[in-house]
């Protein structure tokens, strides 16, 4: 029950006035009123923000710009910033105010390699050959920083108690920074978390999406001559082509929810020398940890086995592995309520032609981009769709999740079409409306201790005894590969 209802209802028992209670849900708000227009005046220069991360297109670990702009903004808005968390340059705090609760929000902002493209409605790189944020995230870290600072200003003015903490999180697409974060402890003093996600609808998260373990197999033989010699040569791209063989006869006695990925990165240089070294990148997932690591493990035999075939040698190197994500759904309840309250996007006929015009290209239904409240889902047992180091941080702390549209329906994500809208009107305005959602939950949560135990206590309960750890390599993260 909502800790307001509570507070009513124990005031009608003591027979007081329910007059008497109407400040308090006012004072709440208000205080609503207030981050809600603490984004509107400030969503000029996250605008400005945003595009400037969109313009850098910077990839994994070397989101330098990217993360210098974020940091300048929150500067600015008088945040104490802290640098190089877990031992990654990119990674980054920005906090205000003492005490609790610590209200965490997350913030990526890297870019996909290959996906550089202008905001027109038509596949147009910019950079032909560069990366773009096919995944949104300039508006990601954009809006985050912009809800924190609506939550900061409440703070300073004595509103609010407590400490807000943006988290500058590198590397999600690729080596999953959050996770070495995670390592560093920053979470550890945390109450809530709260995220989101750009998208082509506009929903409260709460489905778990799929874990994952990241992998290098390296195969190293003996180079010669392809023609002269070859029986002095021991192949590594055999035993390459042989593991990729093994994993697709696998393939027929997984789960159907296991998915099995791989990416050739090297398998010699030239047709007429035996080449001695080969390497691939290989990705296995599953619904949740505990079915992706026996398939892990058999894929790590499939590679010795091709070794062995090959006559080569080979090593396996963790790059890392991500929880499926733990779905606390008191927390989505509030923040369901507070995306009632606000109503969907409105645009323009002019971005409505936009979004068509994307739809045309990506061959999906020419209906434009469509933003309505989508109900608070059931959460399926069966996980579907992509990864995401956010589960990983779910595991330390609950985490409340947002899907907000900046893109149109049907857009292919981690494409073109994506980077297009990130860049333009359609994106800035998700880009408001979730720091907007975002901060009016954060305002639940602050003024309601209540709800934050209720919140604990669901996480508590689905973490039960498991003991979690990150899975990463010991050292330092790859901040230079």
């Amino acid at each position: 029950m909502d800790a307001r209802i509570t507070l009513l209802l124990f005031w009608l028992l003591m027979g007081f006035p329910v007059t008497k209670f109407a400040p308090a849900l006012a004072a709440q708000s208000d205080l609503k009123a207030v981050v809600s227009e603490s984004i509107e005046e400030q969503f000029t220069e996250l605008t400005q923000l945003s595009d400037r991360i969109w313009s850098y297109e910077e990839v994994a670990f070397q989101e330098t710009r990217s993360a210098e702009a974020l940091k300048e903004y929150a500067r600015a808005q008088g945040f104490t910033v802290k640098e190089n968390i877990g031992d990654m340059p990119t990674a980054f705090t920005a906090e205000y105010g003492s005490g609790k609760p610590v209200i965490g929000i997350l913030g990526e902002f890297d870019a996909l390699p290959g996906l550089s493209q202008a905001t027109v409605p038509h596949k147009q790189p910019l950079n032909e050959g560069g990366a773009g944020h096919g995944c949104g995230h300039n508006l990601f870290g954009t809006a985050s920083l912009g809800a924190a600072t609506a939550i900061k200003e409440l703070i300073e003015s004595g509103e609010l108690q407590g400490t807000i903490r943006f988290y500058g999180t590198p590397a999600e697409e690729k080596y999953f920074g959050k996770l070495w974060m995670i390592r560093a402890g920053a979470f550890e003093d945390v109450d809530v978390v709260m995220d989101w996600h750009p998208s082509d609808e506009t929903k409260t998260g709460v489905q778990t999406g799929l874990a994952l373990i990241d992998f290098i197999v390296e195969f190293r033989g003996q180079a010669a001559h392809a023609a002269s010699d070859p029986w002095n040569g021991r192949d590594a791209s055999d035993g390459l082509e042989l593991y990729t063989t093994g994993i697709n006869y696998y393939r027929e006695h997984i789960k159907p929810s296991v998915r099995i990925h791989y990416d050739i990165e090297v398998a010699g240089e030239v047709v007429n020398v035996v080449p001695d070294y080969a390497r691939i990148w290989t990705r296995v997932r599953d619904a949740n940890f505990e079915g992706v690591r026996p398939v892990y493990e058999q894929v790590k035999r499939i590679a010795e086995g091709a070794a062995l075939m090959a006559n080569v040698e080979y090593e396996v190197k963790l790059v890392s592995g991500i929880h499926e994500v733990l779905v606390n759904r008191t927390g989505a309840e509030v923040l369901q309520k507070n995306l009632e309250e606000m109503g969907p996007i409105e645009y323009t006929d002019a971005e409505q032609e936009f979004a068509r015009g994307i739809q045309q290209a990506v061959d999906k239904p020419q209906i434009g981009a469509i933003s309505k409240i989508e109900p608070l889902e059931e959460t399926e047992k069966l996980a579907s769709g992509g990864s995401t180091d956010v589960g990983d941080v779910s595991y330390v702390v609950p985490v409340i999740r947002l899907r907000a549209t900046t893109a149109p329906n049907g857009t292919p994500w981690h494409s073109w079409a994506v980077v297009a809208c990130g860049g333009m009107s359609i994106g800035h305005k998700g880009m408001a409306f979730a720091a907007e959602a975002l901060a009016r939950t954060m305002v639940d949560l602050f003024q309601d201790e209540q709800l934050r135990d209720r919140i604990r206590a669901e996480f508590e309960e689905d973490l039960g005894e498991y003991e979690y750890k990150p899975m990463v390599p010991e050292g330092p993260p790859p901040v230079g590969e």
